[in-house]
């Protein structure tokens, strides 16, 4: 495949957001968009013009001329848009959160083993140059031995308020939407956590409006990590270790973010430089996405299966405890 082709289901706000960012990846091409409706699909290819405008999903698997589909629908869709993909032998980028619940991952990701096609969480920030900085300062052993972890992502949600932040059915809610991210970057470090503490402050739809959770480690380390759509935060995650510290500056899970790093021990702080690129961060994850698709591979050596099921697992975990329930969960038969 000298072009890897591209195919964007749903047309939404952050479906915008990838269309922009794939055109910084040479060797892709967006040759295609499905929608539910006519109109918003011909909307899209206005500002995004594709050789295939779709008025379906299922036109949208069911074209040859397509060889990845980056899937950019609501949270609750993602395992019935997953699954029609891979259906059609169609290659998957599905945006997080990977699916409402684990038992959907777990269905999602048997699936595509089953149909030896690929499939991958859209965990950009695990590709991002600040974040794989990071990871490097932290394996050269700049911190010492990793304590704690404090994360903080909030905003106040400006009208009109889009459906899907408060929507239980949506799959609404600060740890789904954003929560996610604190989670991700806590056990990225640290790993599972050993027993997990979770609170929430319920919107009036039943989902959490705000929502806290502690991550406790038998070797007595610890995660801090804050969601909220009550107020606006700083939205930085600090790594603090035995001989420094790093600070990822507001926005912590984009590529914009500067990495701070504080050593303990001659007393400094500093600006590590990172290689900034323009766009919204979006190429990073989808040039992964083509480079696997080039060797054959059914499954991401950097956002792992396994990787997936246990972020879902852990976000399950954090729901019983802080009591955040979904209409999926009761379809799926969870308690």
């Amino acid at each position: 495949m000298k072009t890897i082709r591209w195919g964007i289901l749903g047309t939404g706000r952050i479906a915008h957001k990838f269309a922009s960012d794939l055109k910084l990846v040479k060797d892709a091409e967006l040759v295609a968009v499905g929608s539910r409706s006519q109109k918003s699909a011909d909307d899209f290819n206005k500002k995004f013009p594709v050789k295939h405008v779709h008025d379906s999903y299922e036109a949208l698997v069911q074209n040859p001329e397509v060889d990845v589909i980056y899937i950019a629908t609501p949270h609750n869709l993602h395992c019935e848009n997953t699954l029609l993909c891979l259906r059609h032998n169609k290659a998957v980028l599905c945006e997080k959160p990977f699916a409402m619940n684990s038992r959907q991952a777990a269905t999602m990701i048997s699936y595509a083993k089953e149909q030896k096609v690929f499939l991958m969480e859209a965990l950009w920030t695990k590709f991002h140059p600040h974040y794989l900085k990071m990871q490097e300062m932290i394996g050269e052993g700049l911190l010492g031995k990793v304590r704690a972890i404090l994360v903080n992502f909030g905003f106040k949600p400006i009208t009109p308020i889009p459906a899907r932040l408060f929507d239980p059915g949506l799959g609404g809610g600060t740890l789904m939407d954003i929560g996610i991210y604190n989670v991700f970057i806590a056990m990225s470090i640290l790993g599972k956590p050993d027993h997990i503490d979770a609170v929430m402050t319920p919107a009036s739809t039943g989902v959490d409006e705000q929502c806290a959770i502690l991550f406790r480690y038998k070797n007595g380390a610890m995660a801090q990590l804050f969601s909220t759509f009550s107020s606006n935060l700083a939205t930085e995650a600090d790594i603090c270790g035995s001989e420094g510290r790093i600070r990822l500056t507001s926005r912590f899970y984009e590529p914009s973010s500067t990495v701070e790093f504080y050593n303990e021990r001659v007393d400094s702080r500093e600006i590590i430089p990172v290689a900034k690129e323009p766009g919204f961060g979006y190429q990073y994850e989808a040039r992964h996405v083509n480079d696997c698709l080039r060797k054959g591979l059914t499954e991401s050596p950097v956002v792992s299966f396994n990787d997936t099921l246990l972020l879902m697992e852990t976000l399950d975990k954090i729901r019983d405890v802080a009591g955040i329930r979904y209409p999926a969960d009761e379809v799926d038969g969870r308690n």
